[in-house]
């Protein structure tokens, strides 16, 4: 062969291998498939509860099966994640949680709920106060109620000689009572001869405002600071920089926010964030019901800001309204008096946010523009009196749910079943673990203290469960949660009903079942691999588990 044919074989060679990587490198750019294979996928889908491997074309699974039967149905030049053998689940839901509260950073300072003398929050109120000259309000958060009540001397005394140049309020960690100097009562219109506002109490020593505001006494003032910051910047801020990274390292891919102030427009927060893309999860709102508005402006109000388009990522279509209080604060409703008495009031066996017929007409008015209700519910007759109002005021299918259900009468846990009424728990908490059941007996009495959020009576009946953080109240981690449900005995539920909770039956309440909840063939690409696999260590180690990888919407949103 001679030398110029050489030459030319060596340049053909060349060119065609060339051409080749350039095929290649096109097919691989133009494939909208990716291969995750390899893995444990435990699909929550009853049908194929198992499988090795998934194909995701855009934001949608195309194929969920075996290793081998996805390699012949894969696009060529698909993207292909070997997931090493690792145990892949469905996005988890949290339909409980209040994350714009989380982010937001109007609170200038913390205490600690577990300090048990009132005289070592003064120091850090007043480092407080003289590191932020210009706040027209000084927020803090953390304080325990029992530290104030068991104080020497009044509350408002203390706080005045801390600080009495300017409001002071500070939330107690569960954010149902709040600590309040003389100048946040007077711009709040409360005096000592004041009248209790709807859902809440004004605490008094001889007849005198003590500072110790309950329930919603205590949100109308903290409304109030909140409206005087005029700046809803760093809920946004907080949101993007804190919250959406904390829930995507979390494996969390849906959330309902348990309370959105949207007369404080929270709700344009939201908006803002998904036009601006920063959204990565699914967002449902839970406009909150003012205990002491107008029913029939509010109402109204509610109407309008409906909305629920199936291709967005936020849909505001939920209410959240309050029963009752909730336990320590001797607010949550019972149908027995508390077995000691903080308030001196005419009766002790809780409050009311909203009676039964208000819950009902709200029912009534709202269920048929297509909101959902998320009512909160703590005491026997809280939790009574708001499945009455759904048996009386609802009228539709509906998916409305109560959240906490601390203490349920026997009787009531088969009417959520047959009002189709979802079940809403907390179990992240320590509080919540029998362990610690005893603590509340002091207040309601052996019985009722040692049953607390009965979930596996739910579940035996049948109740449809779902499990959530209530965060900033608990820990946002799913898997403490999942670790506390499968091992609080004799309330303790199998590790498949505690995964369909964060997953389908979640996602049920978010109407969003048909899209994601579970992993099938046409369902959205929203799924989280797992460091560990949950099903064959120690149930004491699930709370260790760690999410590696987070998929939403068919994207890599966190990756360990």
């Amino acid at each position: 062969m001679n030398k110029m044919k050489i030459i030319a074989l060596i340049v053909s060679f060349v060119l065609s291998s060339q051409a080749c990587s350039k095929r290649e490198s096109i097919n691989i750019i133009n494939s909208s498939q990716k291969l995750y294979f390899n893995a444990k996928i435990y699909t929550v889908n009853k049908n194929q509860l198992w499988a090795e491997a998934m194909i995701v074309e855009g934001n949608t699974i195309v194929f969920i099966g075996s290793n081998s039967e996805a390699r012949k149905v894969l696009e060529d030049g698909s993207e292909e994640i070997d997931l090493e053998g690792k145990l892949v689940l469905p996005g988890f839901h949290d339909v409980h949680m209040h994350p714009m509260e989380v982010g937001s950073t109007s609170t200038t300072f913390s205490l600690d709920e577990n300090e048990v003398d009132i005289n070592n929050y003064l120091p850090v109120i007043q480092q407080a106060s003289q590191s932020n000259p210009g706040n027209n309000w000084l927020i803090g958060f953390g304080h325990s109620i029992n530290t104030l009540l068991e104080a020497q001397e009044s509350p408002l005394k203390l706080l005045d000689e801390t600080v009495s140049n300017r409001p002071v309020i500070i939330m107690e960690h569960t954010s149902h009572s709040m600590w309040v100097n003389s100048r946040a009562l007077e711009l709040a219109g409360f005096t000592d001869t004041s009248e209790n506002p709807i859902g809440g109490i004004l605490m008094k020593e001889n007849g005198k405002l003590n500072g110790i505001l309950i329930d919603n006494a205590g949100d109308i003032v903290f409304q109030l600071a909140q409206k005087s910051l005029a700046n809803l910047d760093n809920e946004y801020d907080g949101m993007v920089s804190y919250v959406l990274p904390e829930l995507a390292k979390n494996g969390i891919t849906s959330v309902s926010d348990a309370r959105t102030y949207w007369k404080r427009n929270q709700h344009k927060v939201w908006q803002q964030l998904a036009e601006d893309g920063r959204l990565t999860a699914r967002f449902n709102l839970g406009l909150w019901a003012y205990p002491e508005a107008n029913d029939n402006e509010q109402i109204a109000s509610l109407k309008s800001l409906f909305s629920n388009d199936k291709n967005s990522l936020l849909k505001i279509n939920q209410i959240k309204l309050y029963s009752d209080g909730i336990t320590h604060n001797t607010t949550a409703a019972l149908h027995s008096n508390y077995h000691v008495d903080f308030f001196n009031q005419s009766s002790n066996n809780g409050l009311n946010y909203f009676s039964e017929d208000r819950i009902k007409k709200y029912i009534e008015e709202l269920e048929t523009v297509g909101f959902d209700f998320h009512i909160h519910a703590i005491g026997n007759r809280g939790i009574y009196e708001a499945l009455n109002a759904i048996e009386k005021g609802s009228l539709l299918q509906n998916r409305h749910r109560l959240t906490h259900v601390e203490m349920v009468d026997a009787n009531d846990i088969h009417r959520f079943k047959q009002l189709n009424v979802t079940v809403d728990a907390q179990v992240a908490g320590d509080f919540t673990q029998p362990h610690y059941w005893q603590e509340n007996a002091e207040l309601v009495g052996t019985t009722l203290a040692n049953n607390l959020i009965p979930i596996k009576s739910f579940t035996d009946a049948g109740v449809r469960l779902t499990l959530s953080s209530d965060w900033n109240v608990s820990t946002l981690n799913p898997f403490v949660g999942i670790q506390n449900a499968v091992t609080r005995n004799p309330q303790n539920i199998s590790l498949e009903e505690a995964i369909k909770a964060y997953t389908i039956n979640a996602a049920y309440t978010m109407r969003q079942e048909a899209a994601v909840g579970s992993l099938e063939k046409g369902k959205l690409a929203d799924f989280i691999v797992l460091n560990q696999d949950i099903f064959s260590i120690p149930k004491s180690q699930i709370s260790q588990t760690k999410v590696v990888r987070t998929i939403f919407n068919g994207e890599e949103i966190y990756k360990k």
